[in-house]
C-alpha cells in the first residue's frame, strides 16, 4: 500500500527477472515481460495466467495495448524491432523491423486512436499509424537527433536558425534552433532498402563519420551546395539543403599515388561556385559544383593539409598544414603568393571573410590570428592546456570563440586581446559555432548525443564584460537540460553551479545608458528618417510632381430632397433654409485691422532666443511642408520681422557649435537660404550672422576632418602593426 508503504500481496514469480509491466485495457489484467523474451497476461485478481507469447528478438523492453477496439498487444525488443500479438486469436500479427536504431523503450498507444508513440536510445521519437491494408503501420512523423555523439557543428544560413551537424551515427543532419518539426537527416539514398536486402545493418552502408563540413547559401536553389569530408574516406561529397538529400557529385583525389589517400577539409567559395578540397598528402583540388567539373589542382604541402580558406572576392586561397606553415595563393591560377613559417603544426584555422582575420590554433595549444592583407601576426591568445578541438568567429569578429579537450569554452576578445569569458564542462566539447545572429553558441560534446544552446547574455543585457584576470580559475557547470514542472511545461536548467556563475557576471556587467551627446568634440544626428529632413530642399519640385493633370471633375447631381419635420402631417423643415442663408450673408474675408503673423517660431524665438532645445522639439514634429511654411512667415512679405530672421540664424550657429542634430541643422540652413537668401547682403545683422555661421561650419568641418584621420591612421596602425 503506497501511502503507508506496506506491501499488501506478494506473487510467485516466474523464475526469472521481470524486466517490464503495463496495465491492460481490461480491469485487474496486467503484460508482464521477462528477460527471455516471454509476455505474459496475467490476471492479478485471481492470480491466474490467461495467455503467454514468445518473442524471438530477446528481451522485452515496452508493452502497449491499443485502446481503439482492437485487441492487439506491441512489445518492444532490444534491437527495436516492435511485434505486434492478436489476443483473440493468440497469434502473431506482424513484426515492424528496425523501428528503432536501438532498443525500444518507451511505447504508448493514443486513447482510442489507430495512432502508436514509441520511444528509444537512439534520440527519436516516433509516431506511428495503423492505416495499411493489412493493418500494418508506417511512420506518420518523428523527431530526432544524433543516434551517437555528434562530433561537427556548422550555422547555415544568414539569420543563424539553421545548423548542419555531423555526427558518429554516419549521418549529416539538418536541425532547426526555432521549430522543432524542421529537423531532419539528410538522405545517403536508398540505404535502408539496401540493408535489408543485403541483411546488414543500416549504419555499414552508410558514409564514414564527418569530419568536415562546408555550405554556402548564395545558389542554394540551383545545386549542391554543401561539402563534407569523411574519417579515412578517400572521397568528398556534395549535398543539396533544399531537398535534404546527398548530392550528384563525388570528388576524388587525382593523384597517381597508390596509397590510399584521404580528404580531410573542404570549403565552399562565398558566390557558391567552387569548392576545394585538401588532403593528406598535401594536394589541392578545386572544383565547379554545378558541373562537377575538376578546375585545378596543385601539390601544395608536404604533409596533410588542415584548412583552405576561400576570401571573400575569390581572390586569394589560404592553405594551413601540418608542415608549419601557411600558404597564400591566387585563387585564379593556383600562383603561389607568401609562405608563413610557423612554430609549430597547424590544427585547425578558420576565416573571417568580412575583415580578412584569420584564426590559426596550433597543436602547441596556442591560437594565433593572422591578417591575410599583411600576412602578419595581429593577435596571439595562450590559455588552453590540451588541445584544441574548434575555434569560431563572431559575425563582427570582435569575439573568438575556442574549446579544447581540457574542458573549456574560452571568449577571447579580439580589439583588447584579452579573455573576457571561460567555462569548464565535465564533458569536453569538440566542436563550438556562434550564431551569424550573436544570439548564442551552440556546442557539442563527448558522449553527448544533444546539441546544446548558450545564450549570449551580452546581447540582451547592453553591457559589456571585463576582461578576465591573468590567474582566473573557471568554475565546472552542468551542461543546460530541459526538464518538466508540475505545471506540464518544460524549463532549461543549466545546474546550481552555473546559475551561481551567471549572477556573479551580471553583477560585473554595468548597465550603460547612452547620452543624448557623448562629447562635445562629437558631432550628434539626429536619427529621424531622411524623408523628414531631405524633401526640405526639393519640395517645389515634389509639389510639381505631385500636381494633377486634370482639374476636378464635377460630381454627378445628387437628388434634391425637401427636409420634413416628423410627424403625422408633411411639414417641411424652413429653418435650416434660413441658417444657410445667414451664414452666405457673413463675409469670410478676414479683417485687416488685428491682421498678425501667427509664425509660432517667432514666439519661441521671442521667448528665449539663447535656448534651442524648444525650437529643434518643435521642427522635429513637423513635417516638411509645415516648416517650409513657418520659414516662409518670418519673412516681410508674410509680416515678419528682420529680427526674427536673426534670432534663427543665431539659433543656428548656437545648434553647430554644439554639435548636436547636425544634419538637421544643415537641412534647415539650406532651406533658409533658399526663401530669405535674397535679404542677407541687404542687412547688417543678417550679413554679421552668415559671415559668423560660415565660419563655424567651417571649423566644424575641420574637427570632424581630424577625427576621421585619426580613426583611419588607428585602423591602419591596428590592422598591420603586431600588437
Amino acid at each position: 500500500f503506497l501511502f503507508f508503504s506496506k506491501m499488501i500481496h506478494e506473487f510467485k514469480g516466474w523464475e526469472e527477472p521481470v524486466v517490464v509491466m503495463e496495465q491492460s485495457p481490461a480491469i485487474d489484467v496486467i503484460g508482464i515481460g521477462l528477460q527471455s523474451g516471454h509476455v505474459i497476461l496475467y490476471n492479478i485478481k485471481f492470480e491466474k495466467k490467461l495467455m503467454s507469447f514468445h518473442q524471438d528478438f530477446g528481451n522485452i523492453t515496452s508493452i502497449a495495448f491499443r485502446t481503439d477496439g482492437q485487441p492487439v498487444m506491441a512489445t518492444g525488443s532490444t534491437i527495436g524491432h516492435v511485434t505486434f500479438w492478436d489476443l483473440e486469436k493468440k497469434r502473431l500479427i506482424t513484426v515492424l523491423r528496425h523501428a528503432h536504431v536501438n532498443s525500444v523503450s518507451g511505447m504508448k498507444f493514443l486513447q482510442r486512436q489507430p495512432t502508436m508513440i514509441t520511444s528509444s536510445p537512439d534520440n527519436s521519437l516516433k509516431m506511428w499509424i495503423f492505416d495499411n491494408p493489412d493493418g500494418s503501420a508506417r511512420l506518420l512523423r518523428q523527431l530526432s537527433g544524433h543516434s551517437s555523439p555528434p562530433t561537427k557543428i556548422h550555422f547555415y544560413g544568414e539569420r543563424g536558425h539553421i545548423v548542419l551537424t555531423g555526427g558518429l551515427d554516419r549521418s549529416l543532419r539538418y536541425s532547426s534552433i526555432v521549430r522543432g518539426l524542421g529537423c531532419t537527416e539528410l538522405s545517403q539514398g536508398s540505404v535502408i532498402s539496401r540493408a535489408n536486402s543485403m541483411r546488414v545493418e543500416v549504419t555499414q552502408l552508410k558514409l564514414p563519420p564527418i569530419t568536415c563540413i562546408a555550405a554556402e547559401s548564395a545558389r542554394a536553389y540551383d545545386w549542391d551546395n554543401v561539402v563534407t569530408c569523411h574519417l579515412g574516406h578517400g572521397k568528398a561529397h556534395t549535398w543539396n539543403s533544399q531537398n535534404r538529400c546527398i548530392g550528384k557529385y563525388t570528388f576524388k583525389c587525382k593523384s597517381k599515388d597508390n596509397q590510399k589517400i584521404v580528404a580531410n577539409c573542404c570549403n565552399v567559395s562565398s558566390c557558391g561556385n567552387f569548392t576545394v578540397i585538401g588532403y593528406d598528402n598535401g594536394q589541392i583540388e578545386r572544383y565547379n559544383l554545378q558541373s562537377g567539373l575538376d578546375r585545378g589542382s596543385v601539390k601544395a604541402h608536404e604533409k596533410t593539409i588542415r584548412g583552405l580558406h576561400i576570401s571573400s572576392a575569390n581572390f586569394a586561397l589560404i592553405s594551413t598544414s601540418a608542415d608549419k606553415t601557411i600558404k597564400f595563393w591566387r585563387f585564379k591560377d593556383f600562383c603561389l603568393d607568401t609562405v608563413v613559417q610557423c612554430e609549430s603544426a597547424v590544427a585547425i584555422s578558420k576565416l573571417h571573410r568580412e575583415s580578412s582575420l584569420l584564426a590559426v590554433a596550433f597543436d602547441d595549444y596556442t591560437i594565433q590570428i593572422y591578417d591575410i592583407d599583411t600576412k602578419a601576426v595581429v593577435r596571439s591568445f595562450f590559455g588552453h592546456r590540451n588541445v584544441i578541438t574548434d575555434i569560431s568567429w563572431s559575425l563582427d569578429a570582435r569575439w573568438l570563440v575556442s574549446s579544447s579537450i581540457d574542458g573549456t569554452i574560452k571568449t577571447w576578445d579580439v580589439p583588447t586581446g584579452r579573455l573576457i569569458d571561460c567555462f569548464l564542462v565535465e564533458e569536453a566539447p569538440t566542436s563550438v559555432a556562434f550564431s551569424p545572429s550573436g544570439e548564442m553558441l551552440a556546442s557539442t560534446h563527448q558522449d553527448n548525443v544533444g546539441i546544446f544552446l548558450w545564450a549570449n547574455k551580452i546581447k540582451y543585457s547592453g553591457g559589456y564584460p571585463t576582461p578576465l584576470p591573468n590567474d582566473f580559475q573557471p568554475s565546472t557547470i552542468s551542461l543546460p537540460q530541459t526538464i518538466v514542472d508540475e505545471q506540464g511545461g518544460t524549463e532549461d536548467m543549466e545546474g546550481e553551479e552555473s546559475i551561481e556563475t551567471n549572477e556573479v557576471n551580471e553583477e560585473e556587467l554595468t548597465d550603460y545608458i547612452t547620452p543624448g551627446q557623448l562629447s562635445e568634440e562629437l558631432v550628434t544626428l539626429s536619427m529621424l528618417p531622411d524623408s523628414r529632413w531631405k524633401n526640405l530642399v526639393n519640395l517645389d519640385l515634389i509639389k510639381l510632381r505631385n500636381k494633377p493633370k486634370e482639374p476636378p471633375k464635377k460630381p454627378k447631381a445628387a437628388p434634391f430632397f425637401l427636409p420634413s419635420v416628423a410627424g403625422l402631417e408633411t411639414k417641411f423643415d424652413i429653418q435650416k433654409d434660413d441658417e444657410k442663408a445667414e451664414n452666405v450673408d457673413k463675409s469670410r474675408i478676414l479683417s485687416n485691422k488685428n491682421f498678425e503673423s501667427n509664425s509660432i517660431l517667432l514666439r519661441i524665438l521671442a521667448k528665449d532666443p539663447e535656448t534651442c532645445t524648444p525650437l529643434v522639439e518643435l521642427l522635429k514634429e513637423m513635417g516638411p511642408s509645415d516648416i517650409e511654411a513657418e520659414f516662409r512667415m518670418l519673412g516681410p512679405e508674410m509680416n515678419g520681422t528682420i529680427d526674427g530672421l536673426v534670432d534663427l540664424f543665431k539659433a543656428f550657429v548656437i545648434l553647430l557649435k554644439s554639435g548636436k542634430y547636425y544634419e538637421l541643422v544643415q537641412a534647415y540652413i539650406t532651406l533658409f537660404l533658399k526663401l530669405h537668401g535674397d535679404l542677407v547682403p541687404k542687412h547688417e545683422g543678417l550679413r554679421q550672422q552668415a559671415e559668423e555661421l560660415i565660419t563655424v561650419i567651417d571649423d566644424t568641418w575641420q574637427d570632424c576632418q581630424k577625427l576621421l584621420h585619426q580613426s583611419t591612421c588607428l585602423v591602419k596602425y591596428f590592422k598591420s602593426a603586431t600588437v
